[in-house]
């Protein structure tokens, strides 16, 4: 048995990332479940294969690659074509994935570059080195490491303790170290830390995060070089937390503006004058400290404060844990 462990620090910042993504993802339990809809998971699907085909180059944006997808004649290169159509299918199993079965891994790549590679679902037998703007910057591993140097991570996938947030994006880098595949190695290895982020909590399955890294793209290479450049992963741990809170409040700041708000029609006045008048002189005051000072349910204050919000009366900045109220009026 492997006792790999690969490099990497826990600073304050990887803490305080951790922690408010936590936070995030409990404000989104608040979200009106209709918004949770096939509609929009099929439409953030869409993002992330976008997102990850852009990175590499593919020219299609959502509406071709929504076209492919439905099977609609679409103006592009049978290479661009066979990229979405790799990447729809490699997606399309992601609920079934295990993320710590090695041979899970090698299927998602099978499926990804099936039209592409000669030896898609299978480790290179060539060298690669991995080209920036100003040359070569990262000479991956030679083949005949691969397969020592795969196993070796995936047993640590299987053994780890440490929270699953920060295990995707030490995966993420060490599978970009090693680079295991001639071609599909960033396409995969997004794809796997999405799998890995699903088992950790199942909204992470229509978070498009690829998308996200994508209008981020130049920063997300740079991590990678940061990290290269001092021999482990923190930098790039730092770099993906970021990109996977901002999509969370993007997710969040998308739902508030297109999920109608269900609000009653005639709510008491002189209620929703109260709570305004006890946000005001409390700006961190609580759901529960609300409703105990009105003495009314915590169900009847969320929707006073929807009616609020939907009159664009007040307004919550960060989360419900950590945040505060902001007064328009």
């Amino acid at each position: 048995m492997s006792s790999y462990k690969p490099p990497y620090k826990i600073t304050s910042k990887i803490l305080k990332l951790t922690s408010e993504i936590s936070e995030l993802i409990s404000d989104i339990k608040y979200i009106d479940k209709n918004y949770s809809t096939l509609t929009l998971r099929k439409k953030n699907r869409v993002k992330s294969i976008t997102g990850t085909l852009q990175i590499e180059g593919n020219t299609f944006d959502e509406a071709k690659v929504t076209n492919v997808i439905n099977g609609k004649t679409v103006f592009g290169t049978m290479r661009e074509i066979e990229e979405v159509k790799g990447a729809v299918k490699a997606y399309d199993y992601l609920n079934k994935y295990n993320y710590k079965n090695e041979k899970d891994l090698l299927k998602a790549h099978k499926f990804l570059m099936e039209k592409l590679l000669d030896n898609a679902g299978a480790y290179r037998y060539t060298n690669v080195g991995v080209g920036g703007k100003d040359g070569v910057t990262h000479v991956a591993p030679p083949p005949n490491m691969v397969p020592q140097l795969m196993g070796d991570i995936f047993e640590w996938l299987k053994t780890t303790d440490e929270h699953l947030l920060i295990v995707s994006c030490i995966f993420h880098y060490e599978f970009e170290f090693i680079h295991p595949f001639n071609d599909g190695n960033g396409r995969i290895g997004r794809l796997w830390q999405t799998v890995i982020l699903k088992s950790f909590k199942e909204l992470f399955s229509f978070i498009p995060i690829e998308s996200m890294v994508r209008n981020n793209q130049k920063l997300y290479y740079k991590a990678l070089e940061d990290s290269g450049s001092i021999g482990e992963s923190t930098p790039f741990i730092e770099f993906m937390l970021d990109i996977i809170d901002k999509s969370l409040k993007d997710y969040i700041k998308e739902s508030k503006n297109n999920v109608p708000l269900k609000v009653p029609k005639n709510v008491p006045k002189k209620r929703l004058d109260e709570v305004v008048n006890l946000m005001k002189a409390n700006k961190n005051i609580t759901i529960l400290e609300l409703s105990s000072k009105l003495k009314v349910t915590d169900k009847t204050i969320k929707r006073d404060i929807a009616k609020l919000k939907n009159e664009n009366k007040v307004q919550r900045i960060g989360s419900l844990k950590s945040g505060y109220w902001e007064i328009k009026i």
